[in-house]
């Protein structure tokens, strides 16, 4: 996260000081939150590369590049071409966890075949003592959903006293994803401090995106991470935003342009995500 030092006059930052004191909402979200409306960035709208459906049939070949996804958000995640690793897009750098466990700062253009971002701002943050497992997660995030039918991302930093995520190995286009992640490497970290970033999407857009939870973590030393299948922690600090806008880009490779997107592959999907799209209410 970049540091922006400016002079303001005193009036101004006395109206900050009472915001705060109101909203409990800290200067910098509001400021950046300000920032993204006057230079006209898209605020609380997902931008997302491709569709599952493709990704499910094998269609891993590049759809758009890591600097035109930058352009769309600073918070995400996604996989890269040719299925090689979990991406995680945290405070505007994009990341790459690799099959061998390894963690890439991707500073160059690569590309990615699916991918979702967004310039987060959230509207809500709320302090969990404990979080015994994913599944508590998930009942704590559906407590601040209000609606089944818009998505929701989700920042959750914290101490975990255990994670335990994959990364997917590199693969050739057309092996489907749900062989693509039976054979998967697992990694279990205990105490440690890192980040998960995830989204929430409602069941209709199914046949375009993933379905209810989708999580990836990433250590704050940013050496390890992945998808996230389990964890557990305390002292957890968990940011919620609620996202209305959704804007969907189409590749134009003569693989997607051919692959039949008409079956449903739903059960394939969701056995590939884990428990990410099991649970939807």
């Amino acid at each position: 996260m970049a540091t922006l030092s400016c002079d303001i006059p005193e009036s101004l930052s006395w109206a900050l000081e009472q915001r705060f004191q109101a909203t409990r909402e800290d200067t910098s979200t509001f400021v950046s939150r300000v920032l993204l409306r006057a230079l006209s960035k898209p605020v609380h709208t997902l931008f997302q590369v491709s569709t599952s459906r493709a990704l499910v049939q094998g269609v891993y070949q590049e759809a758009v590049s890591s600097t035109r996804l930058l352009g769309h958000g600073d918070f995400g995640l996604g996989t890269f071409d040719e299925l090689d690793g979990e991406m995680v897009v945290l405070d505007g750098i994009v990341y790459q966890v690799r099959s061998d466990g390894t963690v890439h700062h991707i500073d160059g253009d690569v590309g990615t075949p699916f991918a979702t971002v967004l310039f987060f701002s959230p509207g809500e943050d709320v302090q969990l003592q404990s979080l015994e497992s994913f599944a508590a997660l998930c009942a704590v995030c559906d407590q601040h959903r209000a609606s089944q039918n818009i998505f929701y991302a989700f920042r959750v930093d914290g101490v975990f006293s255990h994670v335990h995520t994959r990364a997917m190995h590199k693969q050739q286009s057309g092996v489907s994803l749900k062989t693509a992640a039976g054979r998967q490497p697992e990694f279990h970290f205990n105490d440690i401090e890192g980040t998960l970033v995830g989204f929430w999407s409602p069941q209709y857009v199914g046949s375009v995106d993933i379905p209810g939870y989708h999580f990836h973590f990433l250590s704050k030393d940013r050496t390890k991470g992945g998808h996230v299948l389990e964890c557990a922690g305390a002292d957890i600090r968990l940011q919620i935003e609620i996202v209305k806008e959704f804007h969907l880009s189409l590749p134009d490779t003569e693989e997607f342009l051919q692959a039949d997107l008409t079956v449903d592959l739903s059960k394939d999907l969701s056995a590939a995500e884990g428990n990410h799209s099991e649970r939807k209410s």
